[in-house]
């Protein structure tokens, strides 16, 4: 393996600034705040769109996973737009529509779990990040996609998951959290910046990816103020219960474990982990030097994904034996993402395009929410995100890559710590010192929003949220150990109560029947665009395969 292309962190130009900067509100920010106050007060920026992916396991009375398959109530998990299945055939996805406004997403999202809900009879939907009971690693059905060489390939897919890390930590689920910055903005700051004689495409970005490193540098304060996963059932970690990761936890109740501490075990290495992934070791300097890590992980073998075998005896086992299947098996916390085309991977229509939005992935299902988010946590994301933007962003070098590694390890496994301090630059830094000085930068930036907006809610919802800082046990982590020890300590039994509760709520509350006509008319049009899938397929899956990869090799010109 070419371990100098794998590891190609910096892009070799990361020297050229500054290490240890500390950033505050900083002279950018402020600038930056300032010069587009005013497009803003005169309504001349738009608004932020952002649209919410939400996994959820389905379970049943037992509060055990269910072992059926998709409702073919709900549409094709393959084709349909809105409703489909992540890892597993138990665990829905949800998708919305971009939306300017959070109250509509969370609408769209509410009357998506109301339509379901009409769908399921006996069963329920896991309100929690960590899964419900579960039975060992073959308890978690892989999602059939049906016979289409298209479905075979996401089905095997994910057979390759398995083999590779197992099922278990595939049932895992979270939100997503998909966000694109007004169209009108890039222009101004590329003016103000005095890079006008750099394409629109090209500064957006490289603006998109300043976001990122900044993302990536101050993630750990999402884990703390939004982790709401501290806890887990005892079989998540093996049919006996336990394995060689239990000595980070405690027992509470016969069948919970949990860390007093901790903020989110799901982004733990309780929860997601790639050892192999590791040796990437991207840190997002670049779009070039994002694209290109990524297309050698497709394309270098793993020596221990070889031994297990792509196909053998005509079975398909996974789809290469590669360091990355296809570039989504990459795991990060934040993603830069542009819709691609049907003959495109997401790293082809990023480098043909540029980058669209960008996807954050660190964000637990808080089970207190009918949603698992609300509308005060979106405003505060979007305040975090456009924060990031407008703040200085040097590139990271390798040893600050690894210090952001440590600054999240530390706050997913015990964020809640009075002792803790993270590594800022040079200085130990106590959690809450830090996330104050972050939060001064965040009603800078909710100023601008609440401009635009022409209200408000953005200051609003960081002053409530900010308080966590200064009061730990405000936090949902907190919240969820204490409601577990006044529910007599079963982490399980507590969150199958919550699953019922608000099982009952959805099937009780109205939904817009526009939005019941059209779910009920995607249900049976998904359907169909499957079966038109199936019988178009004039190859042979391993021919697909084989084309799909050598398309996926190639680079494309940015337009």
């Amino acid at each position: 393996m070419a371990s100098g292309a794998v590891g190609a962190r910096t892009n070799g130009g990361a020297e050229l600034f500054p290490r240890n900067k500390v950033l505050s509100v900083s002279d950018q920010l402020a600038t930056n705040v300032g010069q587009l106050m005013a497009p803003a007060q005169k309504g001349l920026l738009g608004r932020l769109r952002r649209g919410i992916e939400k996994e959820g396991l389905r379970v049943d009375s037992k509060a055990a996973i269910v072992q059926t398959l998709h409702p073919h109530s709900l549409g094709s998990k393959l084709t349909h737009p809105h409703i489909t299945t992540d890892y597993s055939e138990a665990l829905l996805e949800y998708i919305t529509p971009v939306y300017c406004r959070p109250a509509d997403a969370l609408s769209f999202l509410g009357d998506l779990v109301r339509f379901t809900y009409r769908q399921l009879d006996d069963e329920w939907l896991w309100p929690a990040s960590m899964p419900a009971r579960l039975s060992g690693n073959d308890s978690v059905p892989i999602a059939d996609y049906g016979t289409s060489n298209v479905g075979t390939m996401k089905h095997v897919y994910r057979k390759g998951l398995d083999v590779r890390y197992g099922r278990i930590m595939q049932s895992i689920a979270g939100i997503h959290y998909n966000v694109s910055l007004p169209d009108d903005i890039w222009p101004l700051l590329r003016e103000q910046e005095g890079r006008r004689g750099e394409s629109l495409q090209g500064y957006r970005s490289a603006r998109y990816f300043d976001l990122i490193r900044n993302f990536r540098r101050n993630s750990w304060l999402l884990l703390y103020l939004f982790g709401a996963s501290p806890a887990l059932d005892r079989s998540f970690l093996g049919e006996d219960g336990g394995d060689n990761r239990c000595d980070k936890l405690e027992a509470m109740g016969q069948r919970t474990l949990y860390a007093p501490y901790a903020t989110s075990l799901r982004m733990s290495d309780l929860g997601y982990q790639n050892k192999v992934q590791e040796q990437l070791k991207i840190c997002f300097n670049s779009l070039s030097n994002y694209v290109g890590t990524l297309r050698h992980a497709i394309s270098a073998e793993w020596p221990d994904y070889r031994r297990i075998g792509v196909e053998v005896d005509g079975e398909w086992r996974q789809l290469s034996a590669n360091i990355l299947q296809i570039e989504n098996e990459y795991y990060s916390d934040i993603r830069p993402k542009r819709v691609a085309r049907h003959d495109e991977t997401p790293t082809q229509a990023l480098e043909a395009r540029g980058v669209e939005y960008i996807e954050v992935r660190c964000l637990d299902l808080n089970p207190f929410l009918p949603l698992g988010i609300d509308e005060p946590q979106m405003r505060f994301m979007d305040t975090f995100l456009l924060w990031c933007l407008l703040s200085e962003s040097p590139w990271i070098p390798d040893e600050e890559c690894d210090r952001l590694d440590d600054n999240r390890r530390l706050v997913v496994e015990r964020g809640r710590d009075p002792d803790l301090k993270l590594r800022i630059g040079d200085r130990h830094v106590p959690l809450r010192t830090r996330g104050h000085e972050i939060v001064d930068g965040l009603r800078e930036v909710a100023g601008l929003l609440d401009a635009i907006e022409g209200d408000g809610l953005h200051a609003a919802a960081i002053e409530t949220i900010a308080r966590r800082l200064d009061d730990p046990e405000l936090t949902p982590s907190a919240q969820m150990l204490r409601a577990l020890e006044a529910h007599g300590g079963e982490w399980t039994d507590f969150i199958a109560d919550l699953a019922k509760e608000q099982g009952r709520h959805w099937r009780s509350t109205p939904m817009d029947e526009s939005r019941a006509e059209l779910f009920s008319q995607l249900v049976e049009t998904s359907h169909q665009q499957q079966h038109d899938i199936e019988a178009e397929d004039r190859v042979s899956f391993a021919r697909f395969i084989t084309d799909y990869f050598q398309r996926a090799r190639e680079p494309r010109s940015a337009a």
